[in-house]
């Protein structure tokens, strides 16, 4: 497993470079100002050419929330996530799966087993803690149906963190979230293909009313990646999906992978099961089928194997991929080492045996 190290390593210093050099890191979010161009401007300097495109390092964590004994944690938002923030803040663009809603108050939706929500404070936390985006688009996202989700839309306002998958309308939630990183032009789109039965009429934005973005209405997820096709360099699509504690993925997830790859999706991740799932390589693109639980209070036995997800982006391609192991312990993960990483590494790729997509493109 020695070449894997190493590439653990490279890309972990690649990013590292990147982002603590002056000037290296060179983001650039929609509505941002962006230097004049026009004739005033090249009358008093020659026409500046745009910076070239360089490769960057995407990482994904998987389920996020703040419940339980987890909440306490932000008072303290550097330190929020615990030790796995050194890698978040190490790579050029950082996501994870926010499974909760934004609130104090509301009124728990009916028939629910399990519900949470979390204080604004949680987006201050997430953003100290190195993540760059998060979706809401998953079937805790509304746990506290319509007060809850009019205050996480206004949490969401308020901090300026950019979140995907959910919205006032359907063209909110759909909508993708545009950055340009490192001359990279990003284009990324929540949706959620889990949601339960009696709820999704409820929790799906229509254009008539707020919700969540549906992976059901497989239609309206093509649209969306085409929509975000156009000016973008790269589209990546994170998906709420799969069986829980299901160690392979269903026939629809496979299905909606290939369809979204043929929209234009260029990388494709999410989570749903609690336990990591296999990745790899689809018709030139990347998926993973399953990131499992990353800051979860109630993880335990094989819901409590965790890690990150690294990519590295080169235009549309991902020439990288590294899974860097964790384990969950007092609902954080904890970054495995030396043995006990090599052989949680040994496992994570022999999950991609039943995913029907290979290692290499």
């Amino acid at each position: 497993m020695r070449s894997n190290s190493v590439l653990v390593s490279a890309l972990a210093g690649t990013a590292l470079l990147a982002t603590s050099c002056g000037g290296g890191d060179e983001r650039v979010a929609q509505g941002d100002t962006v230097p004049p161009t026009g004739s005033s401007a090249r009358s008093s300097a020659p026409a500046k050419r745009p910076p070239a495109k360089q490769p960057i390092i995407l990482a994904f964590g998987g389920d996020t929330h703040f419940e339980g004994g987890l909440r306490s944690r932000l008072a303290n938002p550097s330190t929020a996530l615990g030790p796995i923030t050194g890698t978040l803040r190490r790579a050029d663009l950082s996501m994870v799966n926010l499974e909760t809603a934004i609130t104090t108050g509301g009124t728990p939706a009916p028939g629910k087993e399990f519900t949470f929500r979390a204080p604004a404070t949680a987006f201050t936390a997430l953003r100290a803690s190195g993540v760059d985006v998060v979706s809401m688009a998953n079937n805790h996202g509304m746990d506290y149906m319509e007060s809850g989700l009019s205050d996480s839309l206004r949490a969401i306002k308020r901090s300026r963190f950019p979140t995907v998958g959910i919205g006032r309308n359907a063209d909110e939630a759909y909508k993708p979230y545009r950055v340009t990183v490192k001359g990279n032009r990003l284009a990324i789109i929540g949706a959620t293909q889990v949601l339960d039965d009696h709820l999704i009429s409820a929790w799906t934005a229509t254009d008539a009313k707020g919700g969540l973005a549906s992976a059901k209405n497989v239609g309206r997820m093509v649209q969306a990646v085409r929509e975000a096709r156009r000016g973008s360099d790269a589209v990546i699509v994170h998906l709420h999906w799969g069986g829980e504690l299901e160690a392979c993925p269903l026939p629809r997830q496979q299905q909606l992978a290939k369809e979204l790859i043929a929209a234009g999706a260029d990388v494709i991740v999410g989570g749903h099961a609690h336990i990591p799932l296999g990745s790899g390589y689809l018709q030139g693109r990347y998926v993973n089928y399953g990131l499992g639980n990353f800051v979860f209070y109630s993880a335990n036995g094989q819901t409590a194997n965790s890690g990150v997800l690294l990519l590295r982006l080169q235009g549309r391609k991902v020439t990288k991929a590294v899974w860097k192991p964790a384990r969950i312990s007092g609902g954080l993960p904890q970054p495995l080492t030396g043995a006990a990483a090599t052989a949680e590494l040994n496992r994570w790729n022999g999950l991609r045996r039943c995913t029907g997509l290979t290692a290499t493109p």
